[in-house]
């Protein structure tokens, strides 16, 4: 099964409480935050109630790993680190890649390692028109395809 990555890119003022709350049961409680998600029907239906303040694409191996290395968090706030890895799961940080990517482990499986995200701003800037149009018609949010993984590293 595909991974996706979800990226929230708009605040909710003067949203709907529909659209407040999808967001938060997709755990994208704040601007800049990301999760990574099976590709199910589901969950595809959900995000794109609320795309107009999403970016999502499918997320690869590299980008993956990068994300989780500079980005993962553990509780206390601390950073996920190869050693912690090695310890809890007795496997290498890339067979843990490897496992996550092909949905042979889940990241709630996992104790104590937050399933979100927290990114900075683009570096430079969404460009192109901003936040308010879809990345169709040159702006930021929506479907992204392959190409979140351009975005996503400027986040990082």
């Amino acid at each position: 099964m595909e991974k996706i990555i979800v990226i929230r890119i708009r605040g909710t003022n003067k949203a709907k409480k529909e659209i407040k709350d999808t967001l938060y049961l997709l755990r994208l409680r704040r601007n800049n935050y990301a999760v990574i998600l099976d590709k199910t029907d589901s969950i595809v239906n959900m995000v794109r109630k609320v795309e107009p303040w999403v970016a999502w694409g499918e997320i690869d191996r590299d980008t993956l790993k990068e994300l989780l290395l500079n980005r993962g968090r553990i509780k206390g706030n601390k950073k996920l680190t190869e050693d912690y890895i090695k310890d809890k799961l007795k496997m290498s940080f890339d067979e843990f890649v490897e496992k996550l990517y092909n949905s042979e482990i889940n990241m709630n499986d996992i104790q104590d390692i937050k399933p979100f995200f927290r990114l900075v701003p683009p570096k430079g800037g969404y460009k192109r028109k901003g936040i308010k149009f879809d990345y169709k018609h040159g702006g930021a949010y929506g479907y992204y395809g392959k190409d979140i993984n351009i975005l996503l590293k400027r986040m990082l």
